[in-house]
């Protein structure tokens, strides 16, 4: 049984930030912007949100990862109910259709590339909206995840077992940073996920897939999403 990597690290991020931002006390975050401009907290304005558009024209394609990589065509929604065992906190935000396959934000852009016709792939995902409300977000799905060593979850008929582990995120990319590393087992066969998300202003980066592939392409993922011309 092949273990569907992106219906299940990146499908359940997908239902958990459907739901609504747990609030939030963000006078730190505009006390510390408004010291940076020298401007009252509420005179500081967050760049506009990105389109669609805009951040589809952002992410990586094959000539910025080289040789060997093939871009997936996008796969069909999916509609299977999600029960998450034994892990409560994900749970209480909600597995209920955990395999949407993208964040519940209103502007984003993704690509799923393979890499020299093996099972290696990775994943690029970028997201626009206020900067809080992505890091709230995502933030809350990372704690979620990383707080329970191992838990199941049941897609349909499909059962898998997940076991995870939180990274040191990379410091010195963007304004906030998280890591993580996953498990998936499923019919005697296992995989490997490492996840990594980065917040540069009102921009999110997540890039999913095979651990070496993401270290070797993170970085100028982000160089591409947030470059400004």
């Amino acid at each position: 049984m092949h273990v569907h990597v992106s219906v299940t690290a990146l499908g359940i991020t997908a239902a958990l930030l459907a739901l609504p931002a747990c609030s939030t006390d963000t006078t730190g975050a505009k006390t510390s912007s408004a010291a940076q401009t020298g401007k009252p907290a509420d005179a500081v304005q967050e760049p506009a949100a990105l389109s669609s558009a805009a951040l589809e024209s952002r992410l990586l394609d094959q000539s910025d990862l080289g040789s060997g990589y093939l871009r997936k065509p996008e796969r069909p929604a999916q509609h299977d109910d999600v029960t998450v065992i034994g892990c409560p906190a994900l749970s209480e935000l909600g597995g209920d259709a955990a395999t949407g396959g993208t964040l519940a934000f209103p502007h984003k852009a993704k690509a799923d590339f393979t890499y020299g016709g093996s099972s290696s792939e990775i994943s690029e995902e970028l997201y626009s909206d206020r900067a809080q409300k992505l890091s709230d977000g995502i933030g809350r799905i990372f704690d979620a995840m990383t707080g329970c060593p191992t838990y199941q979850v049941v897609a349909g008929e499909t059962s898998i077992g997940i076991a995870s582990q939180r990274l040191r995120a990379p410091h010195g990319l963007g304004d906030k940073q998280w890591s993580q590393l996953l498990t998936f087992s499923a019919g005697g066969r296992s995989s490997v996920v490492k996840q990594t998300a980065i917040r540069d202003g009102s921009l999110l980066l997540i890039v999913s897939g095979s651990p070496a592939l993401v270290d070797r392409h993170l970085g100028k993922a982000l160089a591409k999403a947030t470059a400004t011309s």
